[in-house]
């Protein structure tokens, strides 16, 4: 074996869909240009799980490591950091069409590198990953438009999964009452463990469309889900609130009328954690490691190595996931 290799977790087209193996690569077989970083920990995402299906239409290249996110230390110096400096990489083309997460070693355009909050170290900040990260700009893009602890309780929809944990946790911490979603009975408990007070069952906000304004309940909401969920959502939020939205697992379209937004001044908050311009990226970052940092992040992290990643790529897709999985890539 040569003496740059490494294990990877590879997913290639074929003619019959996606083949996905470890296998052990070479450091050429990563792209010419980025600094090298000794990856120690990933997280699978559901837009992993996307990247490494035939019909996910996500890759852009093939064969592809996916990892939309990862973290480690610098092999070298680059972008004004040491070598060995401790550093994330989530976003932009990772795991999408440059090589990704998922393996002992990357390469990452400098400029693309975070260093690593004190706070926390490797593992941590990898359960937090781009999920949680997602959460922290919800939950920031809330606090901006005015609601607070006492303006009324805020609901996560999702909330098992990797934003929703996040949020919950998040929101907790800070002093909100929060309202968890799920159509899970097993993560009731988990859901409370994290600092929810109440649990909704998602048939009562997924299963039909209602009326597009409904009795105002929350103050705002934190929507991992979208379609007939969000529509819902926005029906029952509370005068000058606001839903901040990530997430399409219940569908791109929403079945409402612009009542919400004319009538109650809701606002519709656009999330979006793969282009956030890398200052503000580091900068949130900074705080995830601090005022941020995410209540539970024991409980919702669960470790995985790269020979279990077929099953739970799988498993994420038929929404079987509770909490985040965490990859830990080195040996």
């Amino acid at each position: 074996m040569p003496s740059d290799a490494f294990p990877a977790f590879v997913a290639a087209k074929t003619d019959d869909g996606f083949e996905r193996r470890v296998l052990d690569l070479k450091e050429s077989d990563l792209p010419e240009d980025g600094a090298l970083v000794d990856v120690e920990w990933s997280s699978v995402n559901y837009k992993d799980a996307l990247a490494s299906t035939a019909d996910g239409r996500v890759a852009r290249i093939s064969p592809l490591i996916p990892g939309i996110d990862l973290a480690g230390k610098l092999a070298e110096d680059a972008g004004g950091f040491s070598a060995g400096t401790p550093v994330i990489a989530h976003g932009y083309d990772i795991g999408v069409s440059r090589h990704g997460g998922f393996a002992a070693k990357a390469k990452v355009p400098a400029d693309w590198l975070v260093p690593l909050p004190a706070g926390l170290d490797a593992r941590a900040a990898m359960v937090i990953g781009t999920a949680g990260f997602t959460a922290a700009l919800s939950v920031i893009a809330l606090q901006d438009h005015g609601i607070t602890p006492e303006s009324g309780p805020v609901l996560v929809t999702g909330a098992t999964g990797g934003v929703g944990s996040v949020a919950v946790g998040l929101l907790s911490r800070l002093g909100f009452e929060v309202v968890a979603s799920t159509g899970k009975l097993a993560g009731h408990d988990y859901l409370r463990g994290l600092g929810a007070t109440e649990i909704v069952d998602r048939d009562t906000l997924g299963k039909e469309v209602g009326r597009p304004l409904d009795s105002t309940v929350w103050a705002g909401a934190v929507d991992c889900v979208g379609g007939i969920t969000l529509a819902n959502v926005l029906s029952k939020i509370r005068y000058g609130g606001a839903v901040a939205a990530s997430g399409v697992t219940g569908g791109p379209q929403v079945p409402t009328t612009v009542m919400p937004f004319i009538l109650r001044g809701v606002s519709l908050l656009g999330i979006d954690s793969v282009q956030t311009p890398i200052e503000r990226r580091r900068q949130v970052w900074e705080r995830l490691g601090g005022d941020l940092k995410p209540g539970g992040l024991d409980s919702i992290g669960h470790d995985i190595a790269l020979e279990d990643l077929d099953r739970v790529l799988t498993e994420i897709l038929s929404g079987g996931v509770t909490g985040r999985y965490v990859v830990k890539t080195s040996a």
